[in-house]
Order: structure tokens, then C-alpha cells, then sequence
């Protein structure tokens, strides 16, 4: 990121903040199709598609060199199950069954990758049916519990990724995926993690995405308040279970071919899991809300069990990013980092990245729900982090 863009992006930021937010985001008549890599620069990226929060397809070109499409696809296009076996057989891996509903998503169990193989080439076999159903390997995290080295190599479009430098740094989780399975596998209506940005490489075969913007979920909502599990089926169409539907807009459809790269922007829903948010939480549990002594803290429990993180933690994932981005401004400011060297950021992009943080802990320590966490279980109290931060910002203007 330049100087120039930096500014741009600040910009933008302050624009949203004096406008009302909007209950739909903007559709695009299309999804934009970025061809070659030599003439599609990380600031096109930034400005085209990130900022304004619209998908975007990559060409095969952008991943031509990876080694997972070298070695786990034969020359005919499919899978090789024969290295797949040969070098992750006996990995452990999560399975759903498409074919069972299970809330909003479908039941998982774990099985032996090769176990996995069989059932797949078995599938195929028997013209796409199993009595076991239709089973589809997803979440496999094999870049933790395997090197990553050599498969893929990450998009300069995506280097700013905090939530897996977080868990990166713990050295716990990451949100790196693994997806494969026969045709008919498919994944319900959800959106991402925390509502963020994610990516997706098409190693082999082809994906059909359905895309809805951020807002349009509402208009998708049934009667009782929930979201769709599967966008497709004759009975979402049923007007009187599903009441808002005329204002909808026809999804943004994709197809996704062998070797392409598609982003999903912050907040899509496509056809997969929805995070429950605290309000949520709040307004699902308030008629017990007098008759429970601690009812701030069950709704932080409660919210960590539906959506992966509580207020505690996520001030944790942003003293991590924080801490991160302080220790590189302090390298850039003394000359001991040219660059953002061995961090793959440069000065403009920490220097933005801090700003956005300290934008975010600031709405986040005068949230009343925060407040009642009790700050000073931290090591580091938020309102000190956030001084911090504005310090440093203040002192790298020039910069």
C-alpha cells in the first residue's frame, strides 16, 4: 500500500462514519473477472474490491504455480487420489452428510482421509448415490496439522489477514481450509467466521456460488426470524413462510472454474452457518434477564458458544494485531525495517492497519456490554492499548 491509497482508504472510512448505515448493501450487475496478475497491482485490489466490499473473480493464472494444483490433480483434471492417499491417508478429517439437516447446517463426523477416498470413488461408481449419503469433506485444517509448504502460495491481495496472524501467533487454530467431494456436495446458506472477508481457490472440478450482499439476509429471513438453510429448495419460495422475499434481488450467481480464485467480501452470505451475534444473544435470553443474578456474563457464555468468540476474547485478537503492528512501527521509525520486510506489509499498510484497530477498540471500550466485562482482568487495560495507538499514529503522519 502507498501513501496515496493509505489516504484514499482513511477517507473512505470517514465518509461510512458521517453516513447512516444502510440496511441493504450495494449489488453489483456482475462480478468482475481480473485476468492477469502482471497488470492487477495489490492497490487495484484494494480500491476496486476491498474498500467498496464487492466479490471479485481471479483467473487461473494468479495460481498457476501452486503446488497443490500440480500434485493433487492427475493430467485429466481430477482428483489424484493416489498422491492424496500416498501423502494424507491416514489424517483424521471432518465429513458433513449433505443430505441431513441439522439446525442450519448438517452433521459432521471424523473419518480416516483414505476411509473418505473409498466412500468417494465408491460414490461415483454407484452414479453419484450411497446409502451412507452425500458426504462432503469440509474444515479440513491441513495446513495446521501438516506443512503448508510448497501448496499454495498467499495472494499479496490477502496479506492483511488478522484473524489467522492472531491464531498464527497463539499457535492453536487457523482458518485455513481444505473443501473436497463429489458432485451434489454442497454447503447451506451462511456467512464467514466474524463476518469476514475470505477467499477461495478452486484446486479442480467447478463450484456454483449464490452471493447476496450484506443486508439482504433480512429480506430472506422466514415468519419466526431465521435465516435459510438452502436458498434453492421449491418450499423458500413460500410466501407466507417467507414474507419479505419481493424485496430481495436475485442472488449474484458464479460459477468458479479449475484453478480460479474468488473473494468473498465482508459480511456475503453464499450458499453456509450463521453467527449469533450478542444482541442476539441478548434478545433470545431476556425474559430471564431479572431472575438471573450474573445475566451479562451467561450472555457472553452463551455468545462464545454460538459464534466462536465473547467480548474477552475478541479484545485479545485485537491487542495481538495491535501489539504486532506497534513492534513494526517501531522497526520502520528507527530504520531497523525497510518496508514492512519479513512481514510482507509495508510502512502504509501498518500505519492504516493501526488506524483501523484503533477505530474499532475505541467503539469497543465505550460499548456499555464491554464495560461490564471488567477491564482489569487484562494485562493490558483496553484504554491504554487504544493511547497507544493514537500515539503511535500520531507520531508516523509524516511517514
Amino acid at each position: 500500500m502507498d501513501r496515496e491509497t493509505r489516504t484514499f482508504a482513511e477517507s473512505h472510512f470517514k465518509r461510512l462514519q458521517r453516513c447512516l448505515p444502510s440496511n441493504v448493501g450495494p449489488s453489483p450487475g456482475r462480478v468482475d473477472f481480473i485476468e492477469k496478475p502482471d497488470s492487477f497491482s495489490y492497490t487495484d485490489f484494494f480500491r476496486g474490491y476491498l474498500l467498496p466490499n464487492v466479490p471479485c473473480v481471479f483467473s487461473s493464472a494468479f495460481t498457476e504455480g501452486w503446488g497443490s494444483r500440480k500434485h493433487w490433480v492427475t493430467s485429466s483434471g481430477k482428483p489424484n487420489f493416489d498422491y492424496l492417499l500416498q501423502n494424507y491417508g491416514d489424517a483424521v478429517v471432518p465429513v458433513a452428510n449433505c443430505g441431513v439437516r441439522e439446525f442450519n447446517s448438517n452433521p459432521k463426523e471424523h473419518m480416516p482421509l483414505r476411509d473418505y477416498i473409498t466412500y468417494w470413488k465408491e460414490f461415483i461408481q454407484r452414479d453419484y448415490s450411497s446409502l451412507r449419503g452425500c458426504l462432503y469433506l469440509k474444515d479440513w485444517h491441513v495446513c495446521r496439522d501438516f506443512s503448508a509448504k510448497g501448496l499454495f502460495t498467499l495472494p499479496v491481495y490477502f496479506s492483511s489477514d488478522w484473524l489467522n496472524e492472531y491464531w498464527d501467533a497463539l499457535d492453536v487454530d487457523d482458518y485455513r481450509f481444505i473443501y473436497m467431494g463429489p458432485t451434489g456436495t454442497w454447503s447451506p446458506f451462511h456467512a464467514d467466521i466474524f463476518r469476514s472477508f475470505s477467499w477461495s481457490v478452486n484446486i479442480c472440478g467447478r463450484k456454483k456460488w449464490l452471493l447476496f450482499p450484506p443486508g439482504q439476509e433480512e429480506a430472506l429471513r422466514d415468519c419466526r426470524g431465521g435465516l435459510p438453510y438452502d436458498v434453492t429448495a421449491p418450499e423458500f419460495w413460500d410466501s407466507h413462510q417467507h414474507p419479505m422475499l419481493e424485496h430481495c434481488n436475485p442472488p449474484l450467481e458464479v460459477t468458479q472454474e479449475a484453478g480460479e480464485m474468488l473473494f468473498v467480501p465482508s459480511g456475503w452470505h453464499h450458499q453456509v452457518h450463521n453467527l449469533q451475534e450478542l444482541c442476539a444473544v441478548q434478545q433470545e435470553v431476556s425474559e430471564w434477564r431479572d431472575t438471573m443474578p450474573d445475566w451479562h456474563s451467561h450472555c457472553q457464555v452463551i455468545m462464545k458458544s454460538c459464534s466462536g468468540i465473547n467480548f474477552e476474547e475478541f479484545y485479545c485478537f485485537l491487542k495481538v494485531i495491535a501489539e504486532r503492528r506497534l513492534l513494526l512501527a517501531k522497526k520502520i521509525g528507527s530504520g531497523e525495517l525497510e518496508c514492512g520486510e519479513g512481514s510482507g506489509l509495508g510502512p502504509q499498510q501498518v500505519i492504516f492497519d493501526i488506524g483501523r484497530i484503533a477505530e474499532v477498540l475505541a467503539s469497543v471500550v465505550v460499548n456499555p456490554d464491554f464495560q461490564r466485562v471488567g477491564t482489569s482482568m487484562f494485562s493490558l487495560r483496553p484504554e491504554d492499548l487504544l493511547q497507544q495507538l493514537k500515539d503511535v499514529l500520531a507520531a508516523m503522519e509524516s511517514v
